[in-house]
């Protein structure tokens, strides 16, 4: 089996990579003569072609001769190889209208497709994903907002720092005021955001206290699904419920909004669920939110104030509370200045692509050689010119409807 990690396309461009060179090393010692690897050279990739060649990994443009090929972001149209299995995050599986297209072009030339935004294991946990990543640079970018906007103290930007123990060092220089701060979420995202909260040293507390308690330090809460949507009859909360009908729920955030000075956005939100909050909302007196680190980043989506991504090399706009327009970061003393950077692990590229390479060295690699392999199988979006059983909901999509 011959795998090919390919060079990344997509603009701005991805620096991270499926595998470092001292994993691909471990793979190819580890099922010798069952695996061989080859990487295509990149100038823009965190690992350099020549650290790879130095770990006696093959690099070259032509990957026509391997099996199996494992990227990032989606590949370009004018890249796919036909016939072909690719792993790769395709962003189609939530019927992305800008990615169409890509998945046409995969059907029409047979390629099987594995995302890996679909591998899963048996409890419907996904086995890869760089979610952690996302929420310590996301966490750390509002953090280092607030102290733009605020001017008590100035952070490297988290590209600038060399690594994950860089980024936290930096963390020293936060000098915060008796805010209050909201985590959304429970997943893996939220997890990475909480890691950067605690390394500053801010306390954690109950929700309920964070509404009613006053504190002379900085504080923050993590709120789950149930602290901010209930149920529209009775105003209770039944998870199961809400994931299966989220369209019977509304939103019931803004005592949170009118306490709190930071909201880092961590949550995974269905369409058919309520928004956080409204674009009406933020021209109330009472909301008083004034930095949203939206790592999420859905546009137009649960946080009305994204109204697009921003980007590593550009992170910042802000919202006006009044005519809701987009304005210069910091353009008013009374906005709402946001960070919705889409490719935040991008920030940490090195660590990142570490983790991830040992999930799939744990995870995926090994279901390889079991045959029928459910976790495969299930993240298979197509094969042999269809879409595979798990993935026919797609075909209207497919079909343009």
């Amino acid at each position: 089996m011959k795998i090919g990690l390919i060079r990344e396309f997509k603009i701005p461009r991805d620096k991270r990579v499926p595998f470092s060179p001292t994993q691909l090393a471990y793979l190819h010692m580890y099922y010798e003569n069952r695996i061989e690897f080859k990487v295509a050279p990149s100038p823009d990739r965190c690992f350099s072609d020549e650290e790879y060649l130095a770990k006696g990994i093959e690099v070259s443009d032509d990957l026509t001769d391997c099996d199996i090929l494992m990227g990032v972001k989606e590949v370009p149209i004018s890249e796919l190889i036909p016939n072909k299995t690719y792993f790769f995050f395709s962003h189609t599986i939530k019927k992305q209208a800008y990615n169409r297209q890509l998945l046409n072009e995969i059907l029409a030339r047979k390629i099987r497709l594995i995302d890996y935004e679909a591998l899963k294991d048996n409890t419907g946990q996904r086995v890869v994903a760089f979610g952690r990543w996302a929420g310590l640079v996301g966490a750390y970018n509002g953090l280092w907002t607030y102290g733009l906007k605020s001017g008590l103290y100035s952070l490297k930007r988290a590209h600038e720092c060399h690594d994950l123990h860089e980024l936290k060092d930096e963390l020293k220089k936060v000098e915060l005021p008796p805010i209050k701060i909201i985590v959304t979420g429970d997943g893996k995202v939220a997890g990475g955001a909480v890691e950067i909260l605690e390394a500053v040293g801010i306390r954690r507390v109950l929700t309920d206290d964070l509404l009613h308690a006053y504190y002379e330090v900085p504080v923050y809460s993590q709120l789950a699904a149930s602290d901010y949507n209930q149920r529209k009859t009775d105003g209770g909360f039944d998870l199961k419920e809400f994931y299966s009908f989220p369209q019977r729920y509304e939103g019931c955030f803004s005592p949170y909004a009118e306490v709190s000075d930071m909201l880092i956005a961590a949550a995974y939100w269905d369409p058919q669920a309520p928004v956080l909050f409204t674009a009406s909302e933020i021209s109330s007196p009472e909301f008083n939110i004034s930095v949203i680190a939206d790592i999420t980043c859905d546009i137009n989506g649960s946080i009305p104030t994204t109204i697009r991504p921003t980007t590593i090399a550009d992170p910042l706009y802000d919202i006006d509370r009044d005519q809701f327009e987009e304005l210069p970061a910091f353009g008013k003393q009374n906005s709402i200045s946001v960070m919705a950077i889409d490719n935040l692990p991008c920030e940490l590229p090195r660590d990142a692509s570490e983790d991830f390479g040992r999930q799939l060295t744990d995870r995926v690699i090994p279901e390889f050689f079991v045959s029928g392999s459910t976790i495969i199988r299930q993240a298979t979006v197509t094969e042999d010119g269809e879409l595979t059983a798990p993935f026919a909901y797609l075909a209207d999509f497919v079909n343009g409807q």
